[in-house]
């Protein structure tokens, strides 16, 4: 005996089309199941970042500006007679002291004017001796009114006026003195001299613009710079009276690192160039080692003060983007966030942070642009001091 399982083909037509739908929802479902554990498997690992804690301290405040090494003083050295060169009695490029002897004119002609004027002194001294022993004379025949008065005032008259000559023959003495002396030329200033700038042989007169060489002072030097007049409340506050001159300290252009020296503030200008609108002060400078030199051009920093206790993040950290600076703060939970943050003045690499932060927290030093707002991250490696592992 046969049995039919499907008597009627409308009714195995219905029990195919279930068993085919329970077949597909299985496949779906592990299908599904699969793009889960794979999506679970590929997400992504914690960034590695270097990190480093936002810290207190004291920090100098420095203002920065562009100057120009001057010597302290300059001197044209010329002559103040006229005559021929003789001797130059210094070498280019010489450290000369104050008083030392540099050249020589012929003193030959002056010599002579010296002793011109000494003879006519001596001649006038004579006649006025001669003079004064008449007018004893005359004075004591008076008193015997041997000699009228007439005789007697001419002779007084006689001896004033060679009392004067003898006087102005005193004066001709000293100026040809001083002429003759003009022509031992001497150094006004310890310092050091430049290129000569005429021969020995040559005729100098007092009138010509060209000297005998320039020198300059180097030690002690100075230095002028300019800071915008934005910088002058700073300046002003830190100059009051009663503190300390400010500390100055300069750079070569090519090297920020090493300071070529440190001087103190001399001068601030009485008034700000409106057309550049920059204050120019002046700074002087111990230089024995001859670092710096007359036309050099330098970076120079001025220090007005130092904040104290300030909050401060490497510059490194320090971002910027459409709402201002900002940094990524790692959260107790190894997410970075990004905070906003207002900074202040920016020294030696280091930023000083007026609003955002606290102290201790941790900010992103190294690896910002592997992050997004929320991202965790976790540390790489030390940063050096203030880092965090």
């Amino acid at each position: 005996m046969s049995i039919r399982l499907f008597s009627r083909p409308g009714l195995a037509l219905r029990w195919g089309g279930v068993v085919a739908g329970v077949m597909a929802l299985s496949v779906w479902s592990l299908a599904g199941w699969g793009e889960a554990k794979q999506a679970a498997s590929t997400k992504p690992p914690p960034a590695a970042v270097v990190t480093v804690r936002v810290a207190r301290q004291n920090v100098p405040i420095f203002l920065g500006g562009v100057g120009t090494v001057l010597a302290e003083r300059s001197v044209t050295v010329k002559v103040r007679v006229d005559g021929q060169l003789d001797k130059v009695l210094f070498v280019e490029g010489q450290d000369v002291k104050a008083g030392q002897l540099l050249a020589q004119i012929d003193p030959q002609a002056l010599q002579a004017q010296l002793a011109q004027a000494l003879a006519q002194q001596a001649r006038d001294e004579a006649q006025l001796l001669n003079a004064r022993i008449d007018l004893q004379r005359y004075s004591q025949l008076l008193s015997q009114d041997s000699v009228s008065r007439q005789t007697y005032d001419t002779q007084k008259a006689l001896v004033n006026q060679l009392a004067a000559a003898v006087k102005s023959d005193a004066a001709q003495v000293s100026f040809a003195r001083v002429q003759l002396g003009y022509t031992t030329i001497r150094s006004p200033l310890s310092g050091r001299t430049g290129a000569r700038l005429i021969d020995p042989g040559n005729i100098v007169h007092a009138t010509d613009n060209t000297g005998l060489v320039v020198i300059n002072q180097i030690d002690p030097i100075m230095v002028q710079f300019t800071v915008p007049e934005d910088y002058f409340g700073a300046i002003n506050r830190a100059i009051s009276p009663g503190l300390p001159p400010l500390p100055v300290f300069v750079y070569s252009r090519t090297d920020a690192a090493t300071p070529l020296g440190r001087g103190v503030l001399t001068l601030v200008n009485n008034q700000i160039d409106s057309s550049t609108g920059t204050l120019t002060l002046k700074a002087r400078f111990a230089n024995p080692g001859h670092e710096l030199w007359p036309g050099q051009y330098v970076n120079v920093r001025l220090r007005v003060g130092t904040r104290t206790q300030a909050l401060t993040v490497p510059t490194a950290a320090i971002q910027r983007g459409p709402d201002g600076t900002y940094v990524y703060k790692v959260d107790a939970d190894g997410r970075a966030r990004l905070q906003l943050v207002r900074l202040g003045p920016v020294q030696a690499g280091m930023a000083i942070v007026e609003q955002g932060l606290a102290g201790g927290e941790r900010v992103v030093l190294e690896g910002q642009y592997k992050l997004r707002p929320g991202s965790s991250v976790v540390e790489a490696r030390s940063a050096g001091a203030g880092a965090v592992r």
